[in-house]
């Protein structure tokens, strides 16, 4: 790995000393989907092998949910007993014990706890990977989480006049290779320095894959995805574990494949999928960007990264709003339902409970 390269629903315990082979399963309070969600907190990036603070703002902030986005373990292995070990680590961290306990949890997975660093379709691991992931997360044994091509879900709460969709999309599983920067005879660390010592922005080692057929998702959990924008919803959020509107930075992003950035778009119009925003992680730093040029209403893009991870420079981001935040982190949505249309505060705060980003979104503004 490079030196400056970077990532790399229940009740009950998490138990440690666990058996060979054995999965700790993350028991969590259950939420009902008829319940109104009014705090929703956000993360992403945590090693588990590291002290992990930040837990204690998330619980002081009192969320009706938390969103995992990914690399929430790092597991960068294809050795099954290191994911185990990993996972182990995790359950036995004090603050994710008390978040488990008191907070229910959703998950979605990035490249590390996919298992290896940007990994895509030809990780030869992934049938494993997500056994472990799901058995630890709780997942049902009949989940087509276990089956499908990847392990894509949606779920809505609240009653009518309140519902909020939240969908979790896979970009692993069925990813297509990625396009490496064109650098001739130098490395990317070198590259780098020399940028940085000239007083350049320093993005990451990707291109943009010129293929039209690229993509993230694969066309099964396309045609899923497009389905649940008709699901009636009045706040959608599209729980991405990379960054969906953040333009080219030449890492991993939703701008990378051209075919799913705009069929995105797309298909919000076409099935006029109303009230959509988007949280997303995997950058080892936070910050809030907006689309609003071709697209059927303002994009949002509030992420959220790292839990313990911070990456020490700023990629370029022509859609950032405001500044970047380098510091552990975790995002918090607070939905206020009052009056003819709701709004939603979003915020992101450092491990000592105070906002460091903040963007208020009126879901009046994001209609076709």
């Amino acid at each position: 790995m490079n030196t400056l390269s970077r990532r790399g629903l229940m009740t009950g315990t998490v138990g440690v000393g666990l058996a060979a082979g054995a999965v700790p399963v993350v028991a969590a309070p259950d939420v009902r989907s008829g319940q109104t969600l009014t705090r929703i907190a956000f993360g992403s990036c945590a090693k588990s092998d590291k002290p992990q603070p930040i837990w204690d703002a998330v619980l002081a902030a009192e969320p009706d949910l938390f969103i995992f986005l990914g690399d929430n373990v790092y597991l960068d292995t294809r050795d099954p007993a290191v994911m185990r070990r990993k996972y182990a680590e995790l359950a036995a961290q004090p603050g994710f014990q008390k978040l488990k306990a008191s907070v229910p949890i959703l998950a979605i997975w990035d490249d590390h706890d996919y298992g290896e660093n940007d990994a895509g379709a030809d990780y030869p691991m992934k049938e494993e990977s997500r056994r472990l992931f799901l058995d630890f997360f709780g997942e049902p044994a009949d989940s087509p989480r276990r089956t499908r091509d990847g392990i894509y879900t949606a779920q809505v709460f609240g009653p009518a006049g309140r519902r909020v969709q939240i969908l979790l999309p896979d970009l692993r599983w069925n990813r297509t290779p990625l396009v490496p920067l064109e650098l001739g005879d130098q490395d990317y660390d070198t590259w780098v320095e020399q940028r940085a010592e000239a007083g350049l922005s320093t993005p990451g080692p990707y291109m943009r894959n010129p293929e039209m057929a690229a993509t993230q998702l694969g066309e099964t959990q396309w045609r899923w995805l497009e389905e649940q924008l008709s699901v009636p919803a009045d706040i959608r959020i599209l729980a991405s574990s990379l960054q969906v509107v953040a333009d080219f930075a030449g890492w991993e992003g939703w701008i990378n494949f051209a075919h799913d950035h705009q069929r995105l778009i797309a298909a919000i119009r076409d099935r006029k999928a109303n009230g959509l925003f988007c949280l997303s992680g995997d950058t080892h730093y936070a910050e809030i960007s907006r689309l609003d040029v071709n697209t059927p209403y303002p994009l949002w893009d509030i992420t959220s990264s790292g839990l313990t991870e911070v990456w020490p420079v700023t990629p370029p981001n022509a859609l950032r709003v405001g500044e970047v935040f380098r510091e552990q982190n975790f995002g918090l949505l607070t939905i206020g339902w009052q009056g003819e249309s709701p709004t939603v505060l979003a915020q992101v705060y450092d491990v000592n409970r105070i906002v460091r980003l903040e963007q208020l979104i009126r879901i009046s503004d994001l209609v076709v």
